[in-house]
C-alpha cells in the first residue's frame, strides 16, 4: 500500500525520485527552465495530459511529471483526470517516491484536495486478480507526499480507507460467479467482522423461511447455491440509531425461467454490485473509525432456471404478508430487496439506503455517468445527491409518483413484480418504496455506473465514494 504524507516545502528542493507539477493552458510555469522545456516539448496542458522531463535544471528530483489541467479556474473533474494521469506516469517510469505540487481547485479546499488525492491515487493502482495466478505486480510507487502549508494528514488516511473498501467493491465484482457465491459472501463479511471488531449475523434458508421472507426464497430455489442473509454492524456512536445501508447480491442473473439472452451474459456475475459496494463502504467506515452507527443488510442469491424455479405467473408472499405475482423472473432483484427492506425494521434505522444493479432502464435514461436516486424523503434525496457531487460519483434524481406506482397492479395478488416497459427504473423503486413505508428511505440503481464493458471490462467501485461521503457528511 502506498504511505502518503503532507510536507511544507517547495517542489525544487524535494529529493524523492520524481515530482509533479501541474499546469494551465493558460497559465504560465512559474519556474523558467521548466516553462521553457514545456514548450519546446509543445505540450499544450489539456486536462489529462502528461509530460515527463529528466533533470531539469533547479530540482533535485531526477523526473519531473508536468500534468495537464485544462483551462482556468481548475475544475474538480480535470483535477481527477490529471491525478489518473499522474498515477500512469508513475506507473510507466517505475518511480517509488514523487511530491504532487499544492494547487487551487475551484469550490474546494485541501480537506478535499487530500481526501480526493489519496484515494484516486491509491484506487489507480487496483489490478483485476487472474483466477489461479499467484498475485498481481503491485504498483510501484511507495510514497507520495503533497505539497501543504496546512496539517491534515487525517484526510489521506481518509482517501486510503475510501479507496480499500473501493478494492473490496471492485474485487468482489470482478471475482467469476463460481467463485463469488452467496456463500463467499457471507465468509468476506464473517472475515470484515474479525478484522474490525464487527458484530455479524448469518441467516440461513431456514431462518429465512420461518421469517415468512417467500419473495427472496422464490429467486433462490431454483439454484443450488444456499441464499444468505448477511447483516454487518459498527458501533461508534452508542446508542444513536443506525444508518442502513442494503446491498442487492445477486451473485449471477440468467433471469431464471425468464432467460436473458446469451450475448453479454457473463456480465451478471456484475449483479452483486450494490452487496459489494456496501460491503466495501463498511469496511471504509470501519477504517476510518467514524463516530456514527453503521450497519449494512445483504439479501445474496443466485438466479437460475430449473425444474422448481419460479415461473411467470407465480404468486408469492413477501415477509411483510404481501403478496406479489412474478409476471418476470427477470425482476429479482427487487424480490430479494423487498424483504430485506421489510427485515431492516428490527434495527430502528435512522435512515435506509439500498444500492442496487436493479434496471437496465436506468442506462437508458442516465447513460453510465448517473447512478439513479428515488426517496421517500426529499432531504435525504438531496443529501445523497450532494454528497456525489463532492466525491464526483454522481447521482441524479427521478419521480417516486403514484401515478407510476398504479402500473404495479395485479389482477391477482396484491402488486406485480414489474409495471410494463414504461419508467421501468421508476416503477422498480415504487415498488420497493411499498416494503419502506416506516422510515426514511432512499434507493440508488447503479445498473449503469457499478461495472464497465468492453476491452476495460471490470467493476467500478462505485457507489462507494458517495456512500462514504454521505456518511461523513452526517458524522
Amino acid at each position: 500500500m502506498m504511505e502518503f504524507s503532507l510536507i511544507n516545502q517547495t517542489i525544487q528542493h524535494f529529493d524523492g525520485d520524481s515530482v509533479v507539477v501541474f499546469s494551465n493552458t493558460d497559465t504560465n510555469l512559474n519556474d523558467a527552465a521548466l516553462r521553457q522545456l514545456v514548450e519546446l516539448n509543445q505540450f499544450e496542458s489539456k486536462a489529462g495530459k502528461a509530460l515527463s522531463l529528466n533533470l531539469v535544471e533547479g530540482f533535485k528530483a531526477k523526473h519531473v511529471i508536468v500534468v495537464g489541467l485544462g483551462d482556468t479556474p481548475t475544475t474538480d473533474k480535470n483535477y481527477i483526470k490529471a491525478l489518473v494521469a499522474v498515477s500512469d506516469a508513475l506507473t510507466t517510469a517505475k518511480i517509488k517516491s514523487t511530491m504532487i505540487q499544492q494547487v487551487e481547485i475551484e469550490g474546494c479546499d485541501q480537506q478535499w484536495m487530500q481526501r480526493t488525492t489519496a484515494r484516486v491515487m491509491q484506487n489507480a493502482t487496483y489490478q483485476i486478480q487472474k483466477v489461479g495466478a499467484d498475485q498481481t505486480d503491485e504498483s510501484p510507487v511507495e510514497s507520495i507526499a503533497m505539497q501543504s502549508d496546512a496539517d491534515n494528514a487525517h484526510e489521506l488516511a481518509q482517501g486510503q480507507a475510501i479507496a480499500n473498501g473501493m478494492a473490496l467493491t471492485r474485487h468482489l465484482g470482478d471475482l467469476p460467479s463460481n467463485v463469488c457465491t452467496p456463500t463467499y459472501l457471507a465468509d468476506t463479511a464473517q472475515a470484515l467482522a474479525t478484522e474490525f471488531d464487527l458484530d455479524c449475523e448469518i441467516l440461513e434458508e431456514s431462518d429465512m423461511s420461518a421469517l415468512g421472507m417467500g419473495s427472496l426464497l422464490s429467486v433462490s430455489k431454483g439454484s443450488i447455491e444456499p441464499p444468505k442473509l448477511i447483516s454487518l454492524s459498527y458501533v461508534g456512536n452508542g446508542d444513536a440509531n443506525p444508518i442502513v445501508l442494503v446491498g442487492k447480491g445477486v451473485t449471477f442473473d440468467s433471469g431464471g425461467i425468464s432467460l436473458k439472452p446469451g450475448a453479454g451474459m457473463d456480465e451478471m456475475k456484475y449483479d452483486m454490485c450494490g452487496a459489494a459496494s456496501v460491503l466495501g463502504t463498511m469496511r471504509a467506515v470501519a477504517e476510518m473509525k467514524l463516530k456514527v452507527n453503521l450497519t449494512i443488510v445483504v439479501p445474496t442469491v443466485e438466479n437460475m432456471p430449473a425444474h422448481n424455479a419460479s415461473k411467470p405467473g407465480d404468486v408469492v408472499t413477501s415477509m411483510s404478508g404481501q403478496t406479489i405475482e412474478i409476471l418476470n423472473t427477470d425482476a429479482e432483484g427487487r424480490l430479494i430487496l423487498c424483504d430485506a427492506l421489510t427485515y431492516v425494521e428490527k434495527f430502528n434505522p435512522a435512515v435506509v439506503i439500498d444500492t442496487a444493479t436493479l434496471t437496465g432502464a436506468v442506462i437508458v435514461a442516465l447513460g453510465k455517468h448517473h447512478c439513479g436516486v428515488m426517496a421517500n424523503d426529499q432531504d435525504l434525496a438531496d443529501d445523497l445527491i450532494t454528497a456525489g457531487k463532492t466525491a464526483l460519483d454522481t447521482a441524479w434524481q427521478l419521480p417516486l409518483d403514484d401515478e407510476y406506482d398504479e402500473l404495479l397492479k395485479s389482477n391477482f395478488a396484491d402488486m406485480g413484480n414489474i409495471g410494463g416497459r414504461e419508467a421501468g427504473t421508476v416503477t422498480a423503486a415504487c415498488f420497493l418504496a411499498r416494503y419502506a413505508k416506516n422510515y426514511r428511505w432512499a434507493h440508488l440503481d447503479i445498473a449503469g455506473t457499478a461495472w464497465v464493458s468492453g476491452a476495460k471490462k471490470g467493476a467500478t467501485g462505485r457507489p462507494v465514494p458517495l456512500l462514504t461521503q454521505y456518511i461523513l457528511d452526517q458524522v
